[in-house]
């Protein structure tokens, strides 16, 4: 397709690729799909090899021996830089200072919410949990470093994250050697890089991106609570029919009045000898451990107090998750955990089914029953866990 001015919103930029179909390029549309189809037979028949590697490689060798026209790095961008510039210090001044410290301030909250958000993503498709302080002052370091090379600020991506744990990535180290690969294709292989047509980045791109969509935890969240429902439609309409920044403040301006909404729920009035039982409502079926089974070595009892929220997740899941020998019965009080939201008992979904495979049994002691219904909700039910 020939676009002049491609917009950055999706509605018009769906009425000019419209507008522009009668333009198509069909070798451009045929490099396209025949990296789409590679990458997606190799995915089923060979999931060990890297797919998105060998697609690329295939369509950069046929635009390189079939004269096709074809759009590529070299011919849109021109050439690839070979070296490393000289570092140097920015020119510096209480005038630039004063200019750029408002962007400089916004750009570093955008980067920070999204690269903690691509590293939410990542903890989901791995079933790990990241360091956010680690992750944060690592790109921040990053960056100012950067600076020296004439680089730009950069930040974790979804995108980015998603296909490299998509091709495979389990750990950081992965992030690593994909740094090591672009300096080696800078110094060695940027006359090659040239020869990549845009065609196969842009199939990569959209197959990284459907697979992004886990539309079996977008139903569930839609599905658990009104609040939940409201703040993720309203960050995806957003985020489609606008654009990210808008989306991404709007959500966590929902997210934080939501979360202020159930902390005044969450409190409880109790007067003479009452007790959490006596709250209960009429479906509360609770059941309770007995303490002295925490001597038990095959029993192993955590109490948790406080809310249980996203914000709180990482914390308590990881101190779970250090457990040495897994017991046969986890017993898990909530008796002092005022509310949970989706997000930690989605969180708690992984870890059940984790710990399930070594053969623990989890129990739910004294949960509360607005806490026991977000459970549910989230997928907690007999025979997964015990009440």
């Amino acid at each position: 397709l020939t676009i002049a001015h491609e917009p950055s919103a999706l509605l018009p930029k769906l009425l000019a690729i419209r507008n522009a179909l009668p333009t198509v390029h069909f070798p451009t549309l045929g490099i396209a799909i025949l990296s789409v189809v590679l990458i997606v037979a190799l995915r089923r028949l060979r999931p060990n090899w890297p797919s998105f590697l060998i697609a690329i490689s295939i369509a950069a060798i046929v635009c390189a021996v079939f004269p096709l026209d074809v759009a590529t790095v070299h011919s849109r961008f021109g050439a690839i830089p070979g070296s490393l510039p000289t570092p140097s210090l920015p020119t510096f001044s209480v005038e630039k200072l004063k200019a750029v410290l408002p962007d400089g301030i916004a750009i570093a909250l955008l980067g920070a919410i999204e690269s903690l958000l691509s590293a939410v993503v990542a903890d989901g498709m791995t079933g790990r949990r990241h360091r956010s302080n680690c992750e944060l002052s690592a790109q921040g370091v990053a960056n100012i470093v950067s600076i020296l090379f004439g680089g730009i600020c950069v930040t974790g991506t979804v995108a980015r994250t998603a296909t490299n744990v998509r091709a495979g990535a389990r750990g950081p180290v992965s992030g690593i050697f994909h740094c090591a690969y672009l300096l080696i294709f800078l110094l060695i292989g940027a006359p090659l890089a040239g020869y990549i047509p845009l065609a196969a980045l842009g199939a990569v791109l959209a197959v990284v991106a459907w697979n992004m969509a886990e539309k079996e935890e977008f139903w569930s969240l839609l599905r658990s609570s009104r609040g939940d429902a409201v703040v993720l439609l309203a960050t995806f309409l957003l985020t489609v029919f606008v654009d990210l920044i808008t989306g991404i403040g709007v959500g966590v301006v929902l997210g934080a009045l939501l979360f202020l909404h159930r902390m005044a729920e969450s409190v409880e009035i109790a007067g003479g000898q009452s007790s959490l039982e006596d709250v209960a409502d009429d479906s509360d079926t609770r059941s309770h451990y007995d303490a002295q089974q925490a001597t038990n070595r095959d029993v192993m009892v955590y109490h948790i107090s406080g809310a249980f929220f996203f914000g709180a997740t990482a914390r308590v899941l990881g101190v779970l998750e250090r457990v040495g020998t897994p017991p046969r019965l986890l017993v898990l009080d909530f008796k002092d955990v005022p509310l949970i939201d989706t997000t930690a008992a989605r969180s708690l979904v992984t870890f059940v089914n984790k710990v399930g495979r070594l053969g623990t049994s989890v129990v739910f002691a004294a949960a509360r029953p607005t806490v026991r219904r977000t459970l549910n909700r989230a997928g907690l039910k007999p025979p997964l866990v015990r009440y």
